[in-house]
């Protein structure tokens, strides 16, 4: 079944379960965000194939995206809407429209959920390596005094026995290509997907 979601096209990648920090500041978007914030209702998330973030009408997205909740928000400067948002479920998009404002708008089929997944004993050095990120963001986070709920790179709860889980957040933090994370974003298996960011860290000497 399909349904109607205005979308966000970013040069970046939402994973399910994932932290996107956003600046929000043209109208077309700042009006999708207060109706989401009114309504209780997601956006989509959609990386640029081809195009500009900024006033660009004619852009060119990929069709696996992510719907984004939004969490947390202020307005410190006039006319910059920041939000936090999480992923929640992937999508694929069937059609697309634009409305006058220039908002996309597109009709969308939800993927099914990836199920956890035992997180296998190969996968240790990936592990440990997540954990030790962890550990560091915890330890800079409870050294803000100020309370910056939007600064956070994981979010709670940590799910470190769920290799779906744990190959999502290495995903986020691996300095890879955009398209090569949307490729990753895209698999069906999570475990696969591990194991293919397991190989990338061997190859380069991470882990």
């Amino acid at each position: 079944m399909s349904a109607s979601l205005p979308i966000f096209p970013l040069n970046t990648v939402l994973f399910p379960g994932g932290l996107l920090p956003l600046r929000v500041f043209e109208a077309r978007y700042m009006d999708m965000v207060r109706a989401a914030m009114r309504d209780g209702s997601d956006f989509g998330v959609c990386l640029i194939r081809k195009g500009s973030e900024v006033g660009d009408r004619a852009l060119e997205i990929e069709e696996i995206g992510c719907r984004a909740r939004i969490d947390h928000w202020n307005m410190e400067q006039l006319g910059v809407l920041e939000i936090a948002t999480t992923g929640t479920e992937r999508f694929h998009i069937a059609s697309t429209r634009v409305q006058n404002d220039g908002l996309m708008v597109a009709e969308v089929e939800a993927l099914e959920a990836e199920p956890a997944a035992t997180l296998p004993v190969e996968a240790t050095d990936c592990l440990l390596l997540l954990k030790r990120i962890v550990e560091r963001l915890d330890t800079a986070r409870a050294a803000d005094t100020e309370d910056q709920p939007m600064q956070l790179a994981i979010a709670e709860p940590y799910r470190f026995d769920d290799a779906t889980w744990v190959g999502n957040r290495l995903c986020e933090l691996l300095p890879i290509a955009p398209g090569a994370k949307q490729k990753l974003m895209a698999l069906t298996d999570g475990p696969t997907r591990l194991e293919i960011v397991q190989r990338y860290l061997k190859q380069n000497g991470i882990v």
